[in-house]
């Protein structure tokens, strides 16, 4: 049965960084077990995230924080197929999405790389509205031609050569708290207020005052949020706190020279 099931494998790499993410780790490798090759690049876990990968079959490294896009390309730089696909601990690859993927690996004529949507939930439920649909990101890509450009937060593949686009979706579990949501606000804030930082940008009362209206009124009305009902509400709500708290952050650092 081992010699059956390594043969209907597929030849490609997935790459995925880790970090004390023992909670998703294990349902993200399950929607691959069909890659020939899983590369899991850690930056410190306390947790079972590198047993459970392990037991999985990845090959697992530990390397000190190199910030999320330079881990990335670390993970991509470390595998050995044509093809890589890279996730998140907390994506899972739907079986129409595997489909199209094997069918983009037979293709003679295939692009260089492919944008893929993915379907988000916040506190248990997809998430259509408030720009969260279809979220398309470049996640399929020949190995060579695609690298994550270096910034700080917000990281995305850019691809020497020509762009495909795949139809089904990436399975998203993003907050399934509002408490993880601030969590992870404060650190991407943060990073975010740096960046502008470090390029001399400078924050304005509109930033403070406009940007989170605007935000909150651009998810909840012209994205739809409305729709998803209080969660949307709750969502655009966030949001907008997110983007007071990035140019508060901003405003900070440019009173004590100090990035975060």
């Amino acid at each position: 049965m081992r010699g059956v099931r390594e043969q209907m494998r597929s030849p490609i790499s997935v790459a995925i960084i880790t970090l004390n993410e023992e909670r998703n780790i294990r349902a993200c490798l399950e929607s691959v077990k069909w890659a020939e090759e899983i590369v899991v690049c850690d930056s410190g876990s306390s947790d079972r995230t590198l047993a459970i990968a392990d037991e999985h079959g990845a090959r697992t490294f530990r390397d000190a924080w190199r910030g999320f896009a330079g881990h990335k390309n670390l993970a991509v730089e470390r595998c050995s197929h044509p093809w890589v696909l890279v996730l998140d601990a907390d994506e899972r690859v739907t079986p129409a999405l595997r489909q199209e993927i094997e069918g983009v690996l037979a293709d003679p004529a295939a692009r260089d790389g492919y944008r893929v949507p993915r379907r988000s939930y916040f506190l248990g439920q997809w998430i259509r509205g408030c720009g969260w649909y279809p979220d398309e990101t470049v996640r399929l890509f020949r190995r060579g031609r695609g690298r994550f450009a270096l910034r700080v937060v917000h990281e995305a593949v850019v691809v020497d050569g020509s762009l495909g686009r795949l139809s089904s979706p990436l399975d998203h579990f993003t907050y399934d708290s509002i408490s993880a949501f601030l969590q992870r606000m404060d650190r991407y804030s943060t990073l975010a207020a740096a960046e502008l930082h470090r390029a001399g940008r400078s924050a304005h009362l509109a930033d403070l005052l406009a940007r989170p209206a605007w935000t909150f009124f651009r998810m909840l009305v012209l994205q739809g949020g409305w729709r998803e009902g209080w969660r949307g509400l709750v969502l655009s709500g966030l949001y907008a706190s997110y983007a007071f708290s990035k140019y508060a952050k901003l405003w900070e650092m440019e009173r004590t020279g100090r990035d975060g």
